[in-house]
């Protein structure tokens, strides 16, 4: 599917695209070099004073918003299509209650109970609001409840909400104008955190995994948005159903369900669209276990997602010459951090040269490799944690001044990703346990990855990649 966007779409560039000539565009996720025809800058200037009219600037649009250097604004219907709201549950009735207070009674909702220990009280919460109720003796898990729901749906259009969620009302009808594009199968609203006083509630609202920011995208593997969760969603029905008109939600997996049918949409030319100017709130765990078992949990899907899209988890991605800046640093050898950015500046020279592209403002040799510090730094707390480990025994065993500028690299390479967050995000949290609180909570995903990994019996989430740019 790569047909135009519809008639009365507009198109709004996204901040990072950079255009540095009549006929030249950069940025996107990942970035990009788009060069337009004559019959492309009209379409352009088109896409500029208004909505599409015409199909070149559908064409156009359609570019652009599938590299990420522009994103859709649908119109607005005045009737929204009718939508059936499928809330998966177990045993929390509490939550459902709440959840369903908040949802109000706009649309027809089925509530699928997952083998609860109380299924009468999971009943008596939906029939007081009017919701249909789906009963699994036991527990079959998210994904199979989900398709039992997409089951009993009947309308063009479903959207999935967890129990624990706190819709703001009109939610699905803001979200729903994204899925007037035939090729959109499924569009995300950003998942707010709800919780309570204390470090661990402001950790949680300053970084929750079912946060995906604040920056809208086009959502696909391999790029900044590489999944949202379905915590809430709103879909296109028959999007959901293969040929055979079987549930699009892998039973089998009980972690990693909504990660593994975003992509196996895209496969099939569907794109899925993130919109963060739309929340729904999300209550967190109670407590710091439960909220680093829910990372754990996270983690132990990375293998099987991997066993099932080859290519599509590299844990790290990272070019010559800032991986050896990186190495040189953890070594604490300056010659080979040096060497390290001459490569990388020589790269981006060549690069630029070739396209041709001296004015465009490419990030400069030691920003590239300070992204890629960061990024090794996630990793290293994460699926690489016996590497950082062994860099502080390698540190320990080395004797000298070196020895502690391998222990200091080490400890500042663990240290990096949540000092980076606290920096951008700045929450109501002092740096110090933000940063504890992130490292634990890197930690228990990689430990998830890691028995997902052996679980599923596939090494490629551990597995770092180095690439080379062919300035494309």
């Amino acid at each position: 599917m790569t047909g135009p966007l519809p008639v009365g779409f507009r198109v709004e560039l996204d901040p990072s695209a950079d255009r540095l000539d009549e006929r030249t565009l950069c940025g996107g996720s990942p970035p990009r070099v788009l060069r337009l025809t004559r019959e492309g800058c009209e379409a352009l200037a088109e896409l500029s004073r208004g909505p599409i009219a015409s199909a070149a600037a559908g064409r156009l649009a359609r570019r652009l918003t599938d590299a990420g250097l522009a994103h859709p604004r649908p119109p607005r219907s005045a009737t929204p299509a009718p939508v059936t709201v499928v809330i998966p549950v177990r045993d929390r009735a509490e939550m459902l209650d709440r959840c369903l207070a908040a949802l109000g009674c706009t649309h027809p909702v089925v509530v699928v109970d997952d083998g609860s220990q109380d299924p009468a009280r999971v009943a008596e919460v939906a029939g007081r609001y009017g919701a249909r109720v789906v009963r699994h003796e036991i527990d079959l898990g998210p994904a199979a409840a989900r398709n039992s729901g997409l089951a009993e749906v009947a309308s063009d259009y479903v959207a999935f909400l967890d129990s624990d969620c706190v819709p703001a009302p009109g939610w699905i009808e803001e979200l729903l104008p994204h899925l007037a594009d035939p090729e959109v199968a499924m569009v995300a609203p950003r998942i707010a955190p709800l919780a309570s006083a204390g470090a661990r509630g402001r950790y949680s609202r300053a970084h929750s995994c079912l946060d995906m920011g604040p920056r809208e995208g086009l959502v696909a593997a391999g790029t900044r948005l590489a999944y949202v969760p379905s915590a809430a969603l709103v879909a296109r029905r028959s999007a959901l159903l293969d040929a055979a008109g079987v549930p699009a939600f892998d039973p089998s997996l009980r972690q990693g369900e909504d990660v593994d049918l975003g992509w196996r949409l895209a496969e099939r030319g569907y794109r899925v669209r993130y919109e963060p100017a739309v929340t729904v709130g999300h209550v967190e765990p109670d407590s710091w276990r439960a909220l680093m078992a829910r990372r754990y949990r996270n983690g132990t899907s990375a293998g099987p997602l991997a066993a099932r899209h080859r290519g599509a988890l590299p844990p790290l991605v990272l070019a010559p010459g800032p991986a050896l800046t990186v190495a040189g640093a953890l070594a604490g050898s300056p010659l080979a951090a040096g060497a390290g950015l001459a490569i990388t500046a020589a790269s981006r020279r060549r690069t630029l040269r070739r396209l041709g592209l001296t004015a465009w403002a490419a990030p400069r040799p030691g920003r590239l490799c300070g992204q890629a510090w960061v990024r090794t730094a996630a990793f290293a707390s994460q699926a690489g944690a016996p590497l950082a480990v062994g860099c502080l025994a390698i540190g320990a065993a080395v004797p000298g001044r070196r020895r502690w500028l391998r222990r200091i690299a080490a400890v500042c390479l663990l240290a990096t990703p949540g000092v980076v967050e606290w920096v951008r995000r700045r929450p109501d949290l002092d740096p110090v346990r933000f940063a504890a609180a992130h490292l634990a909570d890197d930690l228990a995903y990689g430990a998830g990855v890691w028995r997902g990994c052996r679980d599923a019996g596939t090494a490629e989430p551990l597995r770092p990649v180095l690439v080379r740019s062919k300035g494309r």
